[in-house]
């Protein structure tokens, strides 16, 4: 269960306020596959990091009773000196899972050959993604955030990492940003929209789409991401 408690998000930026997330109060079941929906700019990334805890509100908190994963297939938290092996070990210690499973089950997963054992800043954006998608994959959570995770590599990289991930959605929970509704439909079971600093959520994913849809037929306010 994840719970956002009077969750608030302002920016300030050349004297302009942007405010991302307006006292937000909303609860996602344990083993919820949850689509976060809004329009671009909505603040969709910023509140899947906050729930992660790499962004931090200006108010209010998240609260969890289980593991939640950082954004799947996200690669900025990772040092450029190190190669991508010690990169992931690191991640490893930090999760408290064995650091030669890991290192091991990222080597096979991401297909990197040589350049696994080379400096992160010297990976293109691709190998930094299989990097990333390997790490998160080779990690159990009881909840995974996932902001386009199909975009990740090749087409047969991409397969690989969809089924995985399903595998992994058979005793965990999501909450899943993606502008695909086909893969929305797929991977989520309820719906929660974000619009204009506001947070709705769906027992019913099709009753989210809907408003999701309605609201990207209404000419958008300036809100930032």
């Amino acid at each position: 269960m994840i719970r956002l408690e009077n969750l608030t998000k302002l920016y300030r930026l050349k004297g302009r306020k942007t405010l991302v997330a307006n006292n937000i109060n909303a609860l996602f079941p344990t083993g919820a596959s949850v689509a976060l929906l809004g329009r671009n700019g909505a603040g969709k990334s910023t509140l899947l990091r906050m729930i992660a805890g790499t962004v931090s509100p200006t108010s209010g908190r998240v609260y969890s009773d289980g593991t939640i994963s950082w954004p799947v297939g996200f690669a900025g938290s990772f040092h450029n000196e190190l190669t991508g092996a010690q990169n992931v070990r690191f991640v490893a210690r930090i999760y408290g899972v064995d650091t030669d499973e890991l290192v091991d089950y990222v080597a096979e997963f991401a297909e990197l050959g040589q350049h696994y054992h080379q400096p992160f800043a010297s990976y293109s954006s691709g190998m930094r993604s299989r990097l990333a998608m390997g790490t998160s994959m080779g990690i159990y959570f009881d909840t995974y955030l996932v902001d386009e995770v199909t975009s990740v590599g090749d087409a047969d990289f991409r397969s690989k990492s969809q089924r995985v991930f399903n595998e992994r959605m058979k005793k965990s929970g999501a909450i899943v940003v993606s502008h695909s509704m086909p893969m929305i439909r797929e991977m989520c079971t309820m719906g929660a929209v974000l619009d204009r600093g506001r947070l709705r959520v769906f027992r019913d994913l099709d009753e989210a789409i809907a408003l999701h849809e309605s609201i990207l037929r209404v000419p958008p306010d300036v809100v930032g991401d």
